[in-house]
């Protein structure tokens, strides 16, 4: 595809990320379900052909660099409106020139409108006889959800595209571009910036390229040739501290570990700090939370099975009220949770289980244990002398047996004598006494907890 525009048309007065649109679709960063190999919006550039359409995704992934990508494959006039600024008279000038210009030319135009959504019902359907008729392709942009937002007679005359949000790893490549490019970008200067401030200016834009290289033009006014950037640079331009956007380095990770080793060493002070420091840093609440249920499974379990409920409850706070007081209720949490009494018996036992299966043949179900839904079945024995647990007595099958034969005897369940599990353990030890009694000697058996 030939550029856009030559070397010698870059205006250096531009803001970089005008400067740094691409120029082709190779250029193009992230939508690769759309404008990947074999793709519809790649198809469409490649045939120089197409349809009238919207561009439906977040601020700043790419919109109007498409819909310029695409009026140029078509050698179409590009003419672009903007919904907050434009009326039912602008709309009329675009159609009179796209007419003139298809007079005069042969031609195609495409209208190109940013924003769409805020054109009320009216001002969408003065673009409907004129995409009918062909006087322009149309191409709109909206952050808004088109099927809540858009009338359905636009919508049926214009398919629906949706735009991601970039990974961090396309911003990178976007700004490192940028720092190389001599013509359009800052190649021409000396700009010494390590990839853990990439990084972070990446973190930063949240997704949004154009954002992404406004910071990295900022930042570039603030260095001097041939200088090193600093920290304090990078939070001059990010206006705060940079460790709210050091959400990926080994810091954080570091952060998270002494977290949960504090709530699992029962260290509610620890436990409140680095929560602060994670928070301070930028960490998502709910990834605290987050944390806090497999704490309670894995550091926990049964020694207090409330924990489970307290980190639930703390999650359903903060989508309820919002950060303020929910990270306070998160905060709650990771302080019961530190003062519970701690055993990771359910961790370990599941854990064997899982080995076990992973390293074993597939060991048959006994027969006593299987399902028996047809007469064939049991004929075959299935569920034949299985002891339903709630007709014996104390609702426990004494002596039934529950595992493969080869594996009869294995204990992956040890509950400690920790909180809750104590008498979980207590209860075991004395349904194993059971299993060796006499059914005479069982039913007069002390229940227990009785």
């Amino acid at each position: 595809m030939d550029d856009l525009f030559s070397a010698n048309e870059v205006d250096m007065m531009q803001p970089l990320a005008a400067r740094m649109r691409p120029k082709t679709l190779d250029e193009y960063v992230g939508q690769q379900h759309l404008v990947g190999e074999g793709k519809p919006l790649r198809k469409m550039v490649e045939r120089r052909q197409g349809h009238s359409f919207i561009l439906w995704g977040p601020p700043g992934v790419g919109k109007t660099t498409f819909a310029q990508l695409f009026a140029h494959s078509l050698d179409a006039k590009f003419i672009e409106l903007s919904a907050v600024m434009s009326g039912v008279k602008d709309i009329r000038a675009a159609v009179d020139d796209a007419k003139q210009w298809r007079l005069m030319t042969q031609k195609a135009t495409l209208l190109f409108v940013d924003e769409v959504h805020r054109f009320n019902k009216s001002q969408q359907d003065a673009f409907l006889p004129f995409i009918e008729d062909g006087t322009f392709l149309f191409v709109g942009a909206t952050t808004e959800n088109p099927a809540f937002e858009l009338n359905s007679a636009l919508l049926s005359r214009a398919r629906v595209y949706r735009l991601q949000t970039p990974a961090k790893e396309d911003l990178l490549a976007v700004m490192r571009h940028a720092l190389k490019d001599e013509v359009r970008g800052l190649g021409q200067r000396d700009i010494r910036i390590d990839e853990r401030q990439l990084d972070i200016l990446a973190q930063a834009a949240d997704g949004d390229v154009r954002r992404s290289l406004n910071f990295l033009e900022i930042l570039a006014d603030f260095v001097e040739d041939g200088e090193s950037v600093t920290d304090a640079q990078l939070e001059d331009v990010l206006g705060g501290s940079i460790r709210r956007y050091d959400k990926g380095g080994d810091v954080f990770y570091d952060q998270i570990s002494a977290f949960h080793k504090s709530v699992r060493g029962s260290s509610p002070d620890g436990a409140l700090y680095w929560m602060a420091r994670m928070l301070d840093g930028g960490c998502d609440p709910l990834y605290i939370a987050r944390r806090l249920l497999a704490i309670a499974s894995e550091d926990i379990g049964n020694a207090d099975p409330r924990a489970l409920q307290v980190g639930l409850n703390a999650w359903d706070i903060f989508d309820r009220v919002g950060p303020y007081e929910g990270n306070r209720a998160i905060a709650q949490a990771a302080v019961y949770m530190a003062c519970a009494p701690k055993s990771n018996a359910v961790y370990r036992g599941f854990s064997q289980a899982m080995s076990d299966v992973a390293s074993q043949p597939s060991l048959e179900v006994p027969n006593h244990l299987r399902n028996a839904p047809t007469s064939l079945a049991k004929e075959m024995g299935h569920g034949e002398d299985y002891r339903y647990a709630h007709s014996e007595e104390h609702a426990y099958a004494a002596g039934e047996k529950y595992l493969p034969p080869e594996l009869i005897g294995e204990r992956y369940y040890q509950p400690t004598d920790r909180g809750l599990e104590k008498k979980i353990g207590e209860k075991l030890s004395w349904l194993e006494q059971l299993d060796q009694l006499s059914p005479l000697q069982r039913y007069r058996h002390e229940d227990f907890g009785q």
